[in-house]
């Protein structure tokens, strides 16, 4: 299998901090590879040299001769006052507007990335920046490509968006590249794991599961320093084999060194001790809504709702974005008033914190310890006391980094100290509203760790599954139909019943596609529909024998008839499915 790609002793440094030291590496057809690391520690930068968006300090990086790839960074912009049709359509060089209609991959990432929602002819300018990164994301997939690179795709989707990217990723042949700290996407899709660390790619074959257990094998073999980072991968790995085997992709004798490894690891928590101990600090009534209705414009989000959060509750909140999940958060927090009637009940010892998606503003001059201690200067979680500074190493500020400004930090560790200080205040109830952006997996591990032990009513909102099944004990969803569903079998009842709500959906527009025209002019475009596929059964029909004729000459040049083979593949598979709808608009005609 040729290579792609190639890293030669390549070096990149940001100030005086090196981020790459004399990595080489490679990207062969067909690789599905997930970058793994600590914030900052140079993921983004491999990308970026590795795509030639960046060029290194030192090294080589060589791409093979017409190599097709498509690159989506945080750093990727859209062209000012272009329109959705203009980003991802246009590049597409399509004759006629009917041409990309009927192209099965245009028209499934249209669809998976809820682009088609948003509008072709919408502005991009005026978008939200989520939306602007699912528009620059579908420019990228829509295309024939080699390779795909892409960094922290997931973040703007929810829970159904990442698995459409899953499934459509995994269906192509295209190579990738991907940076992410979505734990499920990382065991779903990818077959090898980077871990950028101390300038280096550490290379391990697998996805996340198998990355944990190399990750605390290495820590059994460390010397003590590594204790701490040690016993959270076992932690974590133990949970993962509790879970599903279809999480590891490791042969038999891996699964027993692994259970040999973790034999001794307690379950991540006593849920029954916990819940005793919450009953004890919170009493019975923790908060509550009656009669709640909920409305954003003209929409009603949830109708006459009662749903009580009990003493030990930990509860994940489900649903398509926009469905209304952070309103009705905000609404059990008491910070959104109901609309038309109803009540929110609170419990006389309740102490609340809730975490939004907004960072609220700090003193930039304050160091970041001083802002945590500026809330408390130990706390007790469960059976844990931690100072503040503790507290802070946990969310990933080292000795060193707890002396920075405030001003000073990056979106991604306000958020981490807004977390910390929120834990700071010892609540005994916790509403998240998606608490894993902008977290890298060691942070992520850390906070599960510190959740897993925490006595009190929890409520989160996250499109992470992993922390999700981790960290609830019981999953609801917004459905649209104003109200709040429970869900036993969790994230993948879910999505279970996503599906059905599609398919009941469509199956109204297929029956109208399939049936009868009913008129003059109805049939006139219907025979047109069928000129049009006509002649994209000829090209096609053309395309298939030069490419018959190009593999009778590359006959001695293996890659290329490997190339070749792929395309005329594809080719076909495009031929029989125009040969059906020619057939559906010939019935029709008729």
């Amino acid at each position: 299998m040729a290579n792609l790609v190639n890293l030669e002793n390549v070096s990149k440094s940001f100030g005086v901090r090196p981020l790459l030291d004399g990595v080489s590496l490679g990207v062969g057809e067909g690789d599905r590879i997930g970058v793994v690391g600590l914030n900052g520690g140079g993921k983004t930068t491999l990308l970026e040299v590795l795509a030639g968006v960046a060029e290194p300090d030192d090294g080589r990086v060589s791409q093979n001769r017409g190599l097709r790839m498509a690159v989506v960074t945080q750093r990727t912009t859209l062209a000012e006052g272009s329109t959705v049709r203009d980003a991802v359509i246009a590049p597409l060089n399509f004759a006629a507007e009917h041409e990309w209609a009927a192209d099965p991959r245009v028209r499934s990432v249209l669809d998976g990335l809820g682009i088609t929602a948003l509008g072709l002819d919408s502005p991009v300018g005026t978008m939200s920046g989520g939306e602007r990164r699912r528009v620059a994301l579908a420019a990228a997939l829509v295309q024939e490509l080699d390779l795909v690179v892409l960094d922290e795709p997931t973040n703007h989707l929810d829970v159904e968006g990442v698995r459409w990217l899953a499934e459509h990723l995994l269906a192509r042949r295209t190579a990738l590249v991907v940076v992410t700290h979505d734990r499920w996407f990382l065991d779903t899709v990818c077959s090898r794991t980077w871990e950028v660390v101390g300038g280096r790619v550490e290379q391990y074959e697998g996805g996340y599961a198998d990355w944990v257990y190399a990750r605390a094998e290495r820590g059994r073999l460390a010397d003590a320093a590594e204790e701490k980072r040690r016993n959270l991968a076992r932690k974590e790995l133990a949970w993962l084999r509790r879970g599903a085997p279809a999480r590891t992709s490791k042969p038999r004798y891996r699964i027993e060194a692994a259970e040999a490894l973790i034999s001794d690891v307690p379950a991540p928590r006593d849920t029954v001790e916990l819940m005793a101990f919450a009953k004890r600090r919170l009493g019975r009534t923790v908060v509550e809504l009656e009669d709640a209705t909920l409305t954003v414009g003209d929409r009603t989000l949830v109708r006459d709702l009662t749903w009580r959060v009990g003493p030990g509750d930990r509860i994940g909140i489900v649903g398509v974005n926009g469905s209304g999940k952070t309103t009705l958060l905000r609404a059990l927090a008491g910070e959104r008033e109901l609309d038309g009637g109803g009540k929110r009940i609170e419990g006389q010892t309740v102490k609340l914190a809730h975490l939004s998606q907004e960072l609220h503003d700090l003193d930039g001059s304050m160091r970041v310890l001083e802002a945590v201690e500026e809330v408390a200067r130990r706390i007790v979680l469960g059976k844990m006391e931690l100072s503040a500074s503790q507290l802070a190493e946990r969310f990933g500020f080292s000795s060193q980094r707890q002396w920075t400004p405030v001003g000073d930090l990056s979106g991604g560790e306000r958020r981490r100290l807004q977390l910390a200080r929120l834990l700071m205040g010892e609540p005994n109830v916790l509403l998240l509203d998606e608490p894993t952006n902008d977290l890298d997996i060691d942070t992520l591990q850390q906070l599960e760790d510190l959740l897993d032990s925490w006595p009190g009513t929890l409520v989160v909102i996250s499109h992470d599954r992993y922390l999700v099944e981790r960290v609830c004990d019981k999953v609801v969803a917004l459905f649209g139909d104003g109200g709040l569903t429970d869900l036993v079998g969790g994230i993948e009842e879910y999505l279970q019943r996503r599906d059905r709500q599609s398919a009941a959906a469509a199956a109204p527009v297929a029956a109208a596609t399939v049936k009868a025209p009913s008129s003059a002019a109805d049939q006139r475009a219907a025979r047109k529909e069928l000129s049009r596929l006509e002649r994209r059964l000829e090209a096609l029909q053309k395309k298939e024998a030069g490419l018959h004729a190009s593999l009778a000459e590359a006959a001695t040049d293996p890659e290329r008839l490997m190339a070749l083979g792929a395309e005329l593949k594809a080719v076909l598979a495009e031929a029989a499915e125009v040969e059906e709808q020619w057939m559906e608009a010939a019935e029709a005609a008729e």
